[in-house]
């Protein structure tokens, strides 16, 4: 005798679930998304959604944490770079590979979505945003520092200035993206932004 299972079907894609919430959440905040709205986009019933992820808040955390994540990673990875110019280099281009990913495979740049006015009970998504560009920023400063004391930049650059006038491009750059800025567009700025930057810091003997 055939048992009947309960619960998520078979063919549920939980990466395919996650990415098509998050665009939900990112165009209309946590409050202006219904349950209805998710199972509606996902093509659950709400037992099912919930199986799946608890609740609707359980739903988002997992949609912020999985995509805000990559953020970090590309930090993780630049900083790791043998010469301060690479690292530069990587978090620039990283980031614009990342805020131009196709839509079908990405819902957009968290910073400026609508979810990050909004809160659930479970995840304060400013506060999680502002801790992962915290870990990022000082992940980049130490970094900066060492090459100062290694000789890679020129006497008397300031680190956290340096630092900071990074992290704004990467920020400007992904505020432009949601705008409609084209990969194009975005690597030209960031290809500036490298070769500025290098030409007026790096010692000559980097």
């Amino acid at each position: 005798m055939s048992r009947q299972t309960r619960g998520r079907p078979r063919a549920f894609d939980r990466d395919r679930a996650i990415l098509d919430a998050a665009r939900l959440f990112w165009r209309r905040g946590y409050s202006g998304t219904s349950t209805r709205d998710l199972t509606a986009a996902l093509g659950l019933s709400t037992s099912s959604l919930y199986a799946a992820f608890g609740s609707k808040a359980g739903l988002f955390e997992e949609a912020v944490r999985t995509y805000a994540e990559r953020y970090r990673e590309i930090y993780r990875r630049a900083v790791t770079e043998k010469s301060l110019r690479t690292v530069i280099d990587h978090l620039l281009i990283d980031s614009v590979d990342e805020f131009t990913r196709p839509r079908d495979v990405h819902p957009g740049c968290l910073l400026s979505s609508a979810a990050m006015t909004d809160s659930t009970s479970t995840l304060d998504t400013s506060a999680h945003y502002a801790e992962l560009q915290g870990w990022n920023e000082r992940a980049l400063l130490a970094r900066i520092e060492r090459a100062v004391q290694d000789g890679e930049l020129v006497a008397g650059t300031d680190a956290a200035a340096l630092t900071g006038l990074v992290q704004s491009v990467v920020h400007g750059m992904s505020v432009q993206a949601n705008l409609g800025a084209t990969r194009e567009n975005l690597l030209a700025t960031a290809r500036l932004a490298h070769e500025l930057i290098c030409r007026q810091l790096l010692s000559p003997t980097a």
